[in-house]
């Protein structure tokens, strides 16, 4: 039954070609127009979740009350009052950009931490760094009498002395001066030049962790676009450059985070769609070329692909209404496989046309015994697309829906509109057999040897089995994503500090007591670097802090 509906389809369609041509021609028309004035894409990755999962509720419920950076903005200095100034700088200048920026936070700067930033520090650190801040008194009260050239260099002359008098000892002063010393000769070799009072009281070089800084920034999205934070992006990095960050400060400013991530990701893409699309085209063209050799035919296959496509895209938005950014790359799937279906069937058509001469009779053998493997074909493809269906996340669900819908309109067009096609081309009559001569022994020694090389094939397979033990399965997206991409790279280069938290993973707990338990169970889990709990972020040892700072400001305040 199968068999004969395909025959009288494709009888009808040669009867009645043109008819047939121009319906196709105009629902593909159609179809272009309300895929052009309908096209909306969703890039919010969110979106390919069900709200109504009990995780994703969870999720959404802990983002809503702990409200997560979906942009990081990285400044690096040469000293950590340069990181300071710089972040304090591009921080305020973001603020003032409500059309691009939702919100503004610095994560170690602001009045706060200006005021209590010590007491985060441990209790040997404070002690050091305020008894380098009273051992520099003298050094201080030089200054701030003459903050100038003029005054550094008496306050090292009041070093030398110090020395000279045996108040100071010689190595004391070799930090300092070696400090001095370098700031200098980089300033007359005309290199970046910076000096580090923080670094001098505290007597170490500082950690890379306090020469960064970080600031979170909400941007404000455009989810029409391809790449929604991409004008926010631009905006951050325009603005760090109209500050003079880097000729001011010597900072350094990099973007990190969801948002920049997912648009370098979509950018990525865009740049190289172009030459995708070109290689894809070439390969398709080589491909129809080798298999049908006329142009006529190959130019019936394209039409028929072309409106193909066309259809099922109008088809995809009708039914899901806007696409995701999985489900668009339906449009190179249908391409990949549309073609096959025209393909077979013009093959078919042309060894019937070498057997029979004539191109009526050719196109109704081609379609008795071409068209039931074509529809079972399809219908497999479809299904399998379908499979993807029942799931409820959206972006394999909505690709199914589209694809297994596009697969059964590419088999429909390829024994309506083709035939029709055919029809009116007129391709000339196939005088050759298909094939190529040079794979003729091949095909002679295949079947001469069957038995031997399926069994070869078996063989081989049990042979490589085994080898399947040692698959393994990279479960971590960002090995998907270009690690040349800025933000890419940004993310790889904090992930190497276990304090920036970039691996962090967050746990809700019931209360505090549960959450000191859990805190206290996966600290002495080896895959574990570091556990912070909430009652981490108040300071310990206040007073004593306290105490300390207390008396080195007793001591260094007549000095300023």
């Amino acid at each position: 039954m199968l068999r004969s509906s395909i025959l009288r389809t494709v009888d009808f369609c040669n009867r009645y070609a043109w008819w047939v041509i121009v319906v196709g021609i105009a629902l593909a028309a159609a179809s272009s127009v309300y895929t052009v004035r309908h096209f909306a894409i969703k890039t919010d990755v969110k979106d390919l979740f069900p709200r109504d999962l009990p995780w994703t509720q969870q999720a959404f419920e802990f983002l809503k009350a702990f409200p997560q950076p979906e942009m990081l903005v990285v400044v690096d200095a040469p000293t950590p009052e340069l990181a300071d100034q710089a972040s304090t700088q591009l921080a305020g200048a973001l603020t003032r950009r409500p059309d691009r920026f939702r919100a503004v936070r610095e994560m170690q700067g602001g009045p706060f931490f200006q005021r209590n930033g010590l007491l985060y520090l441990p209790e040997g650190e404070v002690a050091r760094l305020t008894q380098g801040l009273v051992q520099a008194g003298p050094l201080l009260q030089t200054l701030a009498a003459d903050p100038s050239l003029r005054g550094a260099l008496g306050a090292l002359d009041l070093g030398l002395m110090g020395v000279q008098f045996g108040q100071v000892q010689l190595d004391d002063l070799a930090r300092p001066m070696t400090m001095a010393s370098d700031t200098v000769q980089d300033a007359l070799a005309g290199r970046p030049a910076s000096f580090s009072w923080r670094a001098l009281a505290s007597g170490k070089a500082p950690a890379p962790e306090e020469l960064r800084r970080f600031i979170e920034v909400e941007p404000v999205l455009d989810f029409t676009a391809l790449e929604p934070g991409r004008a926010a992006s631009i905006t951050a990095l325009e603005t760090a450059r109209d500050v003079r960050l880097d000729r001011d400060f010597q900072a350094r400013v990099r973007l990190t985070g969801l948002v920049p991530m997912n648009d370098d990701q979509f950018a990525t893409i865009r740049e190289s769609a172009p030459l995708t699309a070109a290689v894809s085209l070439v390969s398709v063209i080589v491909i129809l070329w080798l298999a049908l050799r006329h142009k006529r035919i190959i130019l019936a296959v394209a039409v028929n692909l072309a409106a193909g496509l066309a259809i099922s895209a109008a088809f995809g938005l009708l039914v899901v209404g806007a696409l995701n950014v999985i489900s668009v790359a339906f449009f190179v799937l249908f391409v990949g496989l549309g073609v096959d279906f025209g393909l077979q069937f013009s093959v078919r058509y042309r060894a019937e046309r070498h057997e029979y001469g004539a191109l009526r009779p050719a196109l109704r053998s081609a379609a008795r015994k071409a068209g039931a493997p074509l529809a079972l074909a399809a219908a497999a493809t479809a299904v399998g697309f379908s499979s993807f269906m029942p799931t409820s996340y959206r972006g394999l669900s909505e690709l199914g829906q589209i694809a297994g819908g596009g697969m059964i309109i590419a088999f429909l067009t390829s024994i309506t509109l083709l035939p029709a096609l055919l029809t009116v081309l007129k391709p000339p009559a196939e005088p050759q057999p298909m094939g190529f001569d040079a794979l003729a022994p091949v095909d002679w020694f295949v079947q001469r040897y069957r038995i031997p090389v399926v069994g070869t094939t078996l063989l081989l397979v049990v042979l490589a089995s085994p080898l399947l033990l040692f698959m393994r399965f990279d479960f971590n997206p960002l090995h998907l994503r270009n690690a040349n991409a800025p933000s890419v790279a940004t993310f790889l280069d904090l992930r190497r500090d276990v304090q920036t938290g970039a691996n962090a993973m967050e746990i809700m707990a019931t209360n505090l007591d549960a959450a000191k338990a859990i805190t206290q169970r996966l600290s002495t889990v080896p895959q574990v670097a570091r556990t912070v709990a909430i009652d981490d972020l108040v300071p310990r040892d206040q007073g004593e802090k306290l105490q300390l700072i207390s008396a080195a400001a007793d001591n260094i305040e007549p000095s300023l």
